[in-house]
């Protein structure tokens, strides 16, 4: 690990968050690393920056600070692989090492930091930084959809009355699809007559061509055919007489919606002409009442 200068700590501290690791970063003289996938050296860097920033809030020389930094890395790397036990008595010794770079006071506030940090959440800082780590990243490329450009807001309306409208159009819409369905039915009714009645001649025609239908057979035929037409027409009727009614049923939904339709918000006055015309009715009012007294 490179010494860091007093004043390169000083200008990491100065920096934003962002900006102070990545100052540190090249006064290390790391390589470019992706934050994401090298998730060891990203905390290992957090973990040196946090040590500057706390030193400093402590009221470290910046002298002071540089060892701090150094004092880190060396622990980390010296603590590496070992058990609990073994990683406070190595911080201990590492602590009467460091007597001569630091008073009394900061010796005793370096020591607190590191048991209330690296040491209590020592396992987590192994299991991290002590061995390594599979990274499964997935990247997914999403397209963002631009949103439509809006209309002016001259052409917009009131929302109450956007949707009277919409539920007027839906009623109209409902009305027309129920006069299709009847000239739908009708068409389909013809058919079915002109089938059935082609069956019955088919079924009554003579065997052999030049006989003659007997008046019995004939009565029969003309029975049936009037059958088969009364048949076809009652359920045609029926169908229409049930469109009718939901018609007019659609048709009164809409009188009450259009009874109820909101009021539009009136378009402000702006010109002087406009300003005219509002004042007639008023000036005619003081007019009429002039007249009165006199």
């Amino acid at each position: 690990m490179a010494l860091l200068t007093p004043q390169g700590v000083k200008e990491v501290f100065q920096f934003q968050r962002s900006q102070g690791r990545e100052r540190l970063r090249r006064l290390l003289n790391w390589e470019e690393f992706d934050e994401q996938r090298d998730s060891r050296r990203s905390i290992l860097l957090d973990t040196l920056y946090e040590s500057i920033i706390f030193a400093v809030g402590k009221g470290f020389p910046w002298v002071e600070v540089a060892q701090v930094v150094k004092f880190t890395e060396e622990l980390l790397r010296e603590t590496k692989g070992c058990s609990i036990t073994e990683a406070v008595t190595i911080l201990g010794n590492k602590l009467r090492d460091y007597r001569g770079h630091f008073n009394t006071t900061h010796l005793l506030a370096l020591c607190d930091y590191f048991h209330h940090t690296f040491i209590r959440h020592y396992k987590l800082y192994q299991y991290v930084l002590g061995q390594d780590q599979q990274v499964d990243l997935t990247v997914a490329h999403l397209e963002v959809c631009m949103p439509p450009q809006p209309l002016p807001l001259a052409e917009g309306m009131d929302r109450d009355l956007w949707i009277h409208e919409q539920q007027v159009a839906t009623l109209t819409e409902a009305e027309a699809q129920k006069r299709a369905d009847v000239l739908l039915l009708k068409e389909a009714l013809r058919l079915e007559r002109e089938n059935s009645l082609q069956k019955a001649f088919a079924a009554a025609a003579p065997a052999q061509p030049g006989q003659v239908l007997e008046r019995q057979e004939l009565e029969s035929l003309v029975c049936q055919a009037v059958h088969t037409q009364m048949e076809l027409l009652q359920e045609l009727l029926q169908r229409q007489i049930q469109n009718t009614f939901a018609i007019l049923d659609l048709k009164l939904q809409k009188k009450t919606l259009n009874l109820n339709a909101p009021t539009p918000i009136p378009t402000p006055i702006t010109s002087h002409a406009g300003q005219e015309e509002a004042l007639k009715p008023q000036r005619a009012s003081k007019g009429k009442k002039t007249k009165a007294r006199k």
